[in-house]
Formats: C-alpha cells, sequence, structure tokens
C-alpha cells in the first residue's frame, strides 16, 4: 500500500485545494497540511506554492506527483497479481479506444485467448482521456490508444502506423470535382463526436489549413463508427476514417477512398503505461503477445 501521506498528496494534487482535500479524506485540513509538511521534510523539497491565490505543484511537486501514480499503479497491479497467483488462474485488464477495439484487436486477442486459454481477459473501450484515467487508477494494466498522451507520464510503443484517409460511397456525387480537402467543403461531412481521437486527427489537418468542421456545408455526427460508415455507404456524405476501420468496405468495393492532394495523413496507434513501472518488462512481453 502506499504510504498514506502520499495518498493524502495525491489528493491535494487533484483538488489543488487543501480544504477540499480534507473534506474528500475526511479528515482536517491541519492534518492534510501536517502531511504534506512531513513529505517535504522526507524529500527535502517544497511540493506546493502559491501564485496569487491559486495553488500550484512545484517542479519537484510534478515529479513526485508523477512518480506517485506510477506507485499507486504498480501496487494495484502487484496485489491483483498474486491474488490471480493465489487462485491459479491468468487475467488480463487492459483499454483500448474505439477505432483500435472494434477493428484491430479482434485478431491479436483471439491468438492471445488461443495460446492462454485459461486467461480471463476484459478490454474496456473508452476514448483516450477515460482510458489515461483508468490506467492511472490501476483498474486496467496497459492501453492501446490513438489519441494524445503526455509523453512525460508515460512510457509507450508504437502499435501500428495507420493510414486516415476520406472516403464515401462507390457511386456518390460530388458537388464539384475534388482535387484537395477545400473542394469538399460543400458536402456533408459524417464526423464522429467531439473529443474523439479519430475526429482530432482531422481537426488537427484542417486547423493546419486554417480550416475547421464548421466550414463543411453541414455535420452530422456519430460516436459510433458503424453508424458512419452506413451513412457514407448510402450516400449521405463524407467521412474520414482510419483504414483500418473501413478496410473490409474498400475490399467489397461498398466504400472507395478520395485521392486528396496534400493529404497524406498517417498516425501512430500507441501501446501505453505508467512511466518507469516497475513491471515494464512485463508490458513489453505483452506488447509483444499483441502484435
Amino acid at each position: 500500500m502506499l504510504d498514506f501521506r502520499m495518498e493524502t498528496f495525491l489528493v491535494v494534487c487533484k483538488a489543488m485545494n487543501f480544504t477540499h482535500a480534507a473534506e474528500a479524506l475526511h479528515i482536517t485540513q491541519p492534518a492534510v497540511s501536517h502531511h504534506i509538511h512531513t513529505l517535504e521534510e522526507i524529500y527535502g523539497v517544497r511540493l506546493f506554492e502559491y501564485r496569487g491565490k491559486k495553488l500550484s505543484l512545484t517542479r519537484a511537486g510534478q515529479e513526485l506527483r508523477q512518480a506517485a501514480v506510477t506507485m499507486k499503479h504498480d501496487v494495484q497491479f502487484l496485489k491483483e497479481r498474486l491474488n490471480r497467483l493465489s487462485d491459479g488462474e491468468n487475467a488480463l485488464a487492459f483499454g483500448a479506444t474505439l477505432t483500435i477495439g472494434e477493428f484491430v484487436m479482434p485478431a491479436p486477442l483471439v491468438s492471445y485467448i488461443q495460446g492462454h486459454p485459461e486467461a480471463a481477459v476484459h478490454m474496456e473501450v473508452a476514448d483516450t482521456d477515460a482510458l489515461l484515467k483508468k490506467l492511472d487508477d490501476g483498474e486496467i494494466d496497459f492501453a492501446i490508444v490513438e489519441g494524445f498522451f503526455p509523453k512525460s507520464e508515460y512510457d509507450f510503443l508504437v502499435y501500428s502506423r495507420e493510414r486516415y484517409l476520406a472516403v464515401c460511397s462507390q457511386d456518390y456525387a460530388f458537388v464539384r470535382p475534388v482535387r484537395c480537402v477545400e473542394d469538399l467543403l460543400e458536402e456533408r461531412l459524417l464526423v464522429r463526436e467531439e473529443g474523439s481521437g479519430t475526429r482530432r486527427i482531422l481537426e488537427t489537418y484542417l486547423e493546419g489549413r486554417n480550416l475547421t468542421l464548421s466550414d463543411f456545408r453541414c455535420c452530422v455526427q456519430a460516436n459510433n463508427i458503424a453508424v458512419l460508415k452506413s451513412l457514407a455507404k448510402a450516400g449521405c456524405g463524407v467521412t474520414f476514417l482510419y483504414e483500418a476501420a473501413v478496410r473490409e468496405e474498400l475490399k467489397d468495393g461498398s466504400l472507395r477512398e478520395i485521392p486528396l492532394e496534400g493529404f497524406d495523413v498517417v498516425h501512430d496507434f500507441t501501446f501505453i503505461w505508467r512511466k518507469n513501472s516497475l513491471f515494464g518488462a512485463d508490458y513489453k512481453e505483452l506488447f509483444q503477445a499483441f502484435t
């Protein structure tokens, strides 16, 4: 278990307010202050400072927070591992973002389960931000994500490198001849919900061309890739997805790629775990098992 003072430190980091941290921990504010002061004496550094009336972490505090989150995750990982050993079973809990979970993971999961027939496997599918929180809280062992993450807090390996492309139905009629992304602005855009990794890639590309999603004639949003593909196949508009998500449709001809000049977008799917984890070697072995 983590030292109780370190638990207090993490709660203060989250609340950035000693009073709110005390309420969350059901202890007094002087007790919270004492725990933090003790840690500062142990490490010989200041962990927090006030900028005006706002509490913030010092650089040393930031380093300790990262280490503490990793330690908390490792403690939870070790506890679960020991329980599994005593029960004589093997278990795996990991996360994947929507595109990866639905279109990339099935084959590796089949291979893993066939090689570990007694394993209990739990795959959590969520957006990158939600998976990072679950990883920090020790609810999952590792995650495979398409979204951005702070590389200062996580160790990672590139799982795969995926093309990102524009697609439409085979017989889709464009408003104007299409050469570049600007020529699609008069079309209906079929797009994932705000905050999704798939959408963020498009937003980042458009920003580089001084464009936004609102520059399209109209947008239809859905948090389900299958819905977007069905709408595209029905000729309801154009959409931007990873090639992995539309590989079968491109193969059977129900969708086709829209070639665009200057749109050579490739994005990494990344295998991540808490930085400097004691179990880094285990995660690297799992990476090999899933590739």
